[in-house]
């Protein structure tokens, strides 16, 4: 068997807070295999992008990461200087950030970010050359040349989305870690963007780990899913598996939460609300919202196990 891609093994990211710890990333592990499709789900304030972060080595004080291997085809990324590991982000793992108005710089024209990006990994390209690749990665991603001359402001929030990944891909990295890509899109947009996202996928052949909380999206682009919850995984599957066969009461709420064209009924909500990180219950994160929770659940916290063919972190899956 091949080595996957990426490989995180007992990551751990905590925030510092006058009122305590916060532990936003709690032990997660996972690997990506070359080629890969893998998605991250769960409620705002689970951990999604911040293990994201973690994994780039982006995460600043009051953050830290304080326990974790993260290894890139086989490379640790915790030994690198920070020279080398800037040197590696774009150029073999990339991300595709949220919010494409505020990751894009206002003052400057598309195609110079793009220039600079080149620039900044040590590609020196005269002028014509320099055109010739923004012009053909602008149209790797559906967008005409004449973006290149263009600012944030004057693009559409689907174009705004679509150089960002232009910019993400530039170097053919073999990671693009896409943290929901389509937030504050319209649904046609929406499927714009992931239609593109797919295609720059294949013809690189890279490996991506899809941020988000849309299940819908989620199933039609993943490979396999992690549910994540109060900063762990609680289930982990291949997506088919995962809708069809969900382990976890916290992925079969979501799973009821979610509408269908088949059947006519009335939407199910999860009650309560998601625990604050730095304040968890005991036992199960989840017990407070669960409908099946018992004695046992409240009282310690279940590690993530075989169950079949999924892995969930549930004493009753």
């Amino acid at each position: 068997m091949s080595e996957p891609v990426l490989r995180v093994e007992g990551l751990r990211v905590a925030f510092d807070h006058p009122l305590g710890k916060v532990q936003a990333v709690d032990d997660v592990s996972f690997t990506l295999a070359a080629g890969e499709r893998f998605g991250l789900a769960g409620e705002s304030g689970s951990g999604k992008s911040t293990l994201a972060l973690a994994i780039l080595r982006m995460i600043k004080p009051p953050g830290r990461i304080e326990a974790g291997v993260v290894r890139l085809a086989g490379t640790p990324l915790a030994g690198l200087d920070e020279s080398r590991m800037r040197a590696l982000r774009l150029a073999r793992i990339a991300l595709v950030p949220q919010g494409s108005m505020n990751s894009l710089n206002p003052v400057l024209r598309i195609g110079r970010q793009i220039a600079d990006a080149l620039a900044d990994h040590g590609l020196r390209l005269n002028r014509s050359e320099e055109e010739g690749r923004i012009t053909a990665l602008l149209a790797q991603v559906g967008l005409p040349a004449s973006v290149a001359r263009m600012y944030p402001h004057e693009l559409s929030g689907g174009m705004k989305q679509r150089a960002c990944i232009a910019i993400a891909i530039c170097l053919r990295p073999k990671v693009i870690i896409a943290d929901e890509p389509t937030s504050a899109l319209d649904v046609v947009v929406q499927r714009q963007v992931m239609a593109t996202l797919a295609r720059v996928q294949q013809e690189l052949g890279a490996a991506v780990i899809l941020i988000g909380h849309d299940m819908g999206l989620m199933a039609q682009f993943v490979d396999r899913l992690a549910i994540m919850y109060a900063g762990r995984i609680v289930e982990l599957a291949s997506i088919a598996e995962l809708i069809s066969r969900p382990r976890h009461p916290y992925t079969r709420a979501l799973i009821a939460s979610l509408p269908s064209l088949q059947t006519r009924r009335a939407l199910i909500g999860i009650p309560g609300l998601a625990p604050a990180l730095r304040d968890l219950p005991t036992g199960c994160a989840f017990n407070p919202r669960c409908s099946i929770a018992t004695d046992h659940c409240r009282l310690e916290n279940p590690v993530l196990r075989d169950v079949g063919t999924s892995l969930a972190a549930c004493h009753l899956a």
